[in-house]
């Protein structure tokens, strides 16, 4: 398989491992037709404003694994920067990141190697984030598309690429364009894992398409049929009468008894015994005249409830451009903003129909004005799913544009016959806070950031799930998994020391114990033959 090297790639590869981890910061919570609240809304819909590298490892211990479809749309990295998105990897934020992670070299890297330096570690801990089962849609353009390819072969394998999708993001094309004028983008997809065979139950499983209505204007009822409308269909295959000698038979009209052969270069597509069956079936439809030639009848209720996607998506499947400036500007027509091409939801919506349940967990980790939440918004009301968003906004508008377009969607926006009534729902707005280790080395644990962020980290880091509060009755338990007990005894204001007077408290029952403290005063044959195992705060709590 062919493999991406570009200037500073070995000071990236790892870079995910290296990066702080932060606490995620609750600022508020907003409900549909209440407002923002300073208490949580329970919603399990985030909004979040900081870097997305370092916003991506902030979620790690709750979503890793969790998230079945990611939708991100980069930096295509076209050499704009006169617009909101900056759409640059000159951005001072990324110049700053990279004299930090590659140093002295990265003042040699030409604008494509910055844009992969600044991409590999954030599809690592994207990769990390998606569920087995889960897919990534990443929308590129020409300047970059090629690399992302690789890229993404490199981290995902190359067998878990699905597909570039070719999306028409404009109506016509520009006259004044100096070569071709550029109609479209891609929509690289990949999965976390495909499916190998039909017993592979955690491959990537994509949905159908829901027919459009032209599609359905297709089937209509001519004869009445009890079994309701239907489209007519070619009975004859492309083989010619040597290969099947056995398909190449006469059928009698019943409505006229002439005997009908299908062409000389093709044959019919079933034997002469599913045929007939066909024929007393009433499948067989023969024209309104009833000696016409004849034609199989597929009906809507026989097949499949939707189309399978493919990988041209027009603009009157998926919106355009156009359409997404549309919705944004009737959303915004009080704000000022220079966002000139925002997604249409129409786009993200196709993508969740085709990579999401009712219940999915959807993370969009470059947010820009929130298209995916809105998508995900409208989509839940449409078919009462349970859909929950992440966003990720690194830039200032985190709040006045990405929540903001957030809110006004779940409440309604637009005035008369603009006017959209509003979703409902609920999210929480965060900051990207405290680190959880400080010091030259990382050496101490940030009390500032609070117990229960050090507790949900010290859960994350022994079991990779979630932590969620004990409530056996002791302090200092954090939980229990695979038959292993866990307690992190920790107090701010004191030193800790596992003794036996801290084992004399300990009623669970399980076959091993990890217990953290600051000190430990039971000899190591003891703690062996009870199946204990000491680690010290903050040594030996791990780092990822």
């Amino acid at each position: 398989m062919p493999t991406l090297n570009w200037i500073g790639k070995e000071k990236v590869v790892n870079h995910h491992r290296d990066v702080p981890f932060k606490v995620l910061e609750h600022q508020y919570g907003f409900t549909a037709g209440k407002g923002e609240s300073p208490e949580s809304t329970n919603s399990g819909n985030m909004i979040i404003h900081g870097d997305n590298l370092e916003a991506l490892k902030a979620l790690l211990p709750k979503y890793e694994g969790k998230v079945n479809c990611i939708y991100i749309d980069p930096p295509y990295n076209t050499g704009n920067e006169g617009w909101v998105y900056n759409d640059n990897v000159n951005d001072p934020k990324i110049l700053k990141w990279l004299g930090d992670v590659v140093g002295k070299e990265g003042e040699d890297l030409s604008r494509h190697d910055k844009w992969l330096c600044m991409m590999y570690p954030r599809i690592k801990l994207l990769h990390q984030l998606l569920a087995k089962d889960g897919a990534i849609f990443i929308s590129i353009d020409d300047n970059e598309q090629g690399h992302l390819r690789l890229l993404c072969d490199e981290i995902f394998g190359g067998g878990n690429f699905l597909g570039n999708i070719c999306w028409q993001k404009k109506q016509s094309p520009q006259n004044d364009a100096i070569n071709f004028s550029d109609m479209h983008d891609f929509v690289l997809v990949y999965a976390k894992r495909t499916k190998q065979n039909r017993v592979d139950l955690n491959g990537f499983n994509r949905n159908l398409i829901p027919k459009s209505e032209k599609q359905l204007s297709r089937y209509k009822n001519p004869d009445n049929d009890p079994r309701g409308p239907w489209v007519s269909n070619d009975c004859t295959s492309n083989k010619t009468r040597n290969e099947r000698p056995n398909l190449y038979y006469p059928i009698t009209n019943p409505n006229s008894n002439i005997e009908i052969f299908p062409p000389e270069t093709t044959v019919w597509r079933y034997d002469m015994i599913t045929f007939n069956k066909l024929l007393k079936e009433d499948r067989i439809y023969f024209g309104k005249d009833g000696k016409s030639f004849p034609r199989l009848k597929l009906f809507l209720s026989d097949v499949a409830d939707g189309v399978v996607p493919t990988t041209l998506w027009l603009r009157d499947f998926a919106g355009d451009n156009q359409l997404g400036r549309r919705v944004f500007r009737n959303i915004f027509k009080d704000i000022e903003s220079d966002f000139s091409t925002p997604k249409p939801p129409l786009l993200i919506s196709r993508i969740l129909q085709i990579a999401s349940t009712k219940n999915s967990i959807i993370l969009d980790s470059f947010a820009g004005s929130g298209t995916t939440a809105q998508a995900v918004l409208e989509l839940n009301k449409k078919d009462g799913g349970n859909r929950k968003y992440i966003l990720v906004e690194m830039e200032d508008y985190a709040n006045d544009i990405t929540a903001e377009r957030v809110k006004r969607v779940i409440n309604g926006y637009g005035e008369g016959n603009k006017a959209v009534e509003g979703t409902g729902g609920a999210f929480d707005y965060y900051q990207l806070g405290l680190p959880l280790f400080i010091g030259e080395n990382k050496e101490f644990l940030n009390e500032n950031v609070g117990v229960d962020k050090i507790k949900e980290y010290i859960w994350y880091s022994e079991t990779r799930s979630s932590f969620e509060k004990t409530t056996n009755g002791h302090e200092f338990h954090l939980g229990d998994k695979n038959q292993t007990a866990y307690y992190f005894y920790y107090e701010i204001d004191k030193i800790t020391t596992l003794d036996l007077d801290f084992l004399s408290g300990i009623t669970a029952k399980a076959e091993q114990y990890i217990i953290y403290a600051d000190n430990c005063l039971i000899n190591k044959d003891f703690l062996a033959s009870h199946n204990i195992v000491f680690k010290k705060i903050p040594r030996d709590i791990s780092r990822f």
